[in-house]
């Protein structure tokens, strides 16, 4: 693949042009070999694709997406590695910045490193861009000298993060499109032909079978009650959004998430992947077991595998192994997973327990995703066929029977 690309040199010279690799990554990797400092990568393939519509919440908007946030990691790791200045480094990064959003933030961070203030405290200051994980990590780099190392394995780390959720998210893109055009076309023909070939049976006088009647009866109530019908949806679809919102709705929409059949595992396994690799990544970092507990708790974004975390967090302050209280919650946490926490308990390897747990985790999700494909998407073609071609046989056939009686 062909990527364009925007950098300066380690003289602080603009340099643009275009690279061949066969991920975007690694032709991050070729440039930075380079010497360059890269300020944008774009794919001229592909600039526009499904991948760049969902890189992150707020992209579209003209935020700041996880994309932004590892390739500004790589930059900073690139340019701490060549012995620049904290300051300089991050004004040199706000000058290059394409986005507003991201180039607002990191000249806030500027200025907040030239007033004295620590990078971590200064990258605080942004919640919307950086998350509490970040922030524990670069202050573990701060404290341990590592910055360089640091940024580039938060780097790694999102990016894992991301390309494994945003395949999870994707996978419902296309079921999701075949779903919307099923609901449409059903639509317009109960409302649209329907009523039209409707009033041509009825004035033939025969009787119509009981399916026809049925199809009938649904177009005309469509007709008469449609709009009341969307308006009570909309109504609903806020209402319900609001309550998800709320502490006792967000807890039963996560609920909801890890117990629908198999997407439940699906969801399970994802959490399961983020839990693990988030604590291998504090961990090997020097970041205590009880802190890194508290920042995956918040960024696991299940409200149930949160209250799991928390509660085990609380054992672990009395004095309680991690094993044993993750141990209570067999339905959400695995005896594979317990098992091998409580083997890293006693070896004093959780870091690489840890790391292993999630790239096993990573490979299931990917399998699970790729299987919830293959079934969901004739799955919904045939239905969507099906459905098509019973509407039609309901009114086709009456037409056809009064034609052949003439």
């Amino acid at each position: 693949m062909e990527f364009k690309y925007n950098a300066v040199d380690q003289a602080g010279k603009p340099q643009s042009g275009t690279i061949s690799s066969a991920s975007e990554g690694g032709a991050v990797d070729l440039l930075q070999k380079k010497g360059l400092t890269i300020t944008s990568i774009t794919n001229t393939q592909n600039p526009g694709g499904v991948q760049a519509v969902l890189q992150g919440k707020m992209s579209f908007f003209g935020g700041v997406s996880s994309r932004d946030i590892v390739v500004l990691s790589r930059q900073i790791s690139t340019l701490f590695e060549a012995q620049v200045s904290a300051l300089r480094v991050f004004r040199l990064l706000s000058s290059q910045a394409e986005k507003p959003a991201l180039r607002a933030i990191l000249t806030e961070v500027s200025d907040d490193l030239q007033g004295g203030s620590s990078i971590s405290k200064a990258l605080a200051k942004h919640p919307s861009a950086f998350s509490p994980f970040y922030i524990n990590m670069v202050r573990s780099g701060e404290e341990s000298g590592k910055l360089d190392q640091t940024f580039l394995f938060l780097a790694d780390y999102i990016d894992r993060s991301y390309e494994l959720s945003s395949k999870a998210r994707n996978a419902l893109v296309y079921p999701g499109f075949i779903m919307a055009t099923f609901v449409t076309v059903m639509t317009l023909m109960l409302t649209v032909v329907i009523p039209k070939i409707g009033d041509i049976l009825s004035s033939d006088g025969q009787t119509l079978p009981v399916y026809t009647q049925i199809i009938l009866d649904m177009s005309h109530f469509l007709v008469d009650y449609g709009v009341f019908v969307l308006i009570a949806l909309i109504v609903g679809g806020f209402f319900l959004v609001r309550y998800a919102q709320t502490p006792v709705g967000a807890i039963a929409m996560s609920r909801i998430k890890i117990s629908l059949p198999y997407v439940g595992d699906l969801y399970k396994k994802l959490y399961l992947s983020r839990f693990a690799d988030n604590m291998h990544v504090m961990l090997t970092s020097g970041i205590t077991a009880v802190r890194s507990l508290e920042i995956t708790s918040s960024v696991i974004e299940n409200k149930i595998y949160e209250r799991i975390l928390l509660e085990a967090l609380e054992g672990v302050k009395a004095g309680t192994p991690m094993s044993a209280m993750l141990a209570h919650y067999p339905n959400e946490m695995p005896p594979i997973v317990v098992q091998m926490i409580q083997i890293g308990e006693e070896t004093g390897e959780m870091g690489g327990i840890l790391e292993r747990l999630a790239k096993f985790y990573n490979r299931e999700v990917n399998a699970a995703v790729d299987t919830l494909v293959s079934l969901i998407e004739p799955a919904l073609i045939v239905a969507l066929a099906l459905g098509v071609g019973f509407l039609l046989a309901s009114v086709l056939l009456p037409i056809y029977n009064s034609t052949a009686s003439m």
